[in-house]
């Protein structure tokens, strides 16, 4: 990664994070403390932006990151049970990433599609109108 973009830059920590986040799928806070150190900038001021900002991780996600709306709409008209059907047939648990590398979940409060509840994001795309069958069906069609 070329980090001489950001040298004598202002106010480039959050293109960085994106940068990082990027190419990797989440932030190695071992490459973070390197890139610190090589534009000579205060690990606590990047971290305070790493932590602020919930889109950052750093900890390795999937291939597929998988965002499953609890908000009220979903759990209302049956998020549970997408979950439920997913977590045996797959083995998601909230905020893990399988085994095998390839999904991690996360359960959100909203994704700001109600009309399509219940609904899950995977990572930039929306599937919405969720049933159990419908979600494994989404799953097997991402080999």
């Amino acid at each position: 990664m070329k980090i001489d973009k950001y040298k004598n830059k202002k106010g480039y920590y959050l293109e960085l994070l994106q940068d990082i986040q990027g190419r990797k799928n989440y932030i190695p806070v071992s490459l973070l403390k390197k890139i610190c150190k090589q534009l000579d900038i205060p690990e606590s001021k990047i971290f305070g932006v790493l932590t602020f900002y919930s889109q950052f991780t750093t900890e390795k996600r999937g291939k597929y990151l998988v965002k499953l709306c609890d908000g009220t709409a979903c759990h209302v008209k049956g998020a549970r049970e997408v979950k439920r059907i997913l977590e045996r047939k797959y083995g998601l648990t909230n905020g893990k990433t399988t085994a095998d590398g390839r999904f991690t979940l996360q359960e959100v409060a909203c994704l700001g599609s109600c009309f399509l509840a219940p609904v899950m994001m995977i990572n930039q795309q929306y599937f919405g109108n969720l049933t159990p069958e419908k979600a494994l069906s989404i799953f097997k069609n991402l080999k």
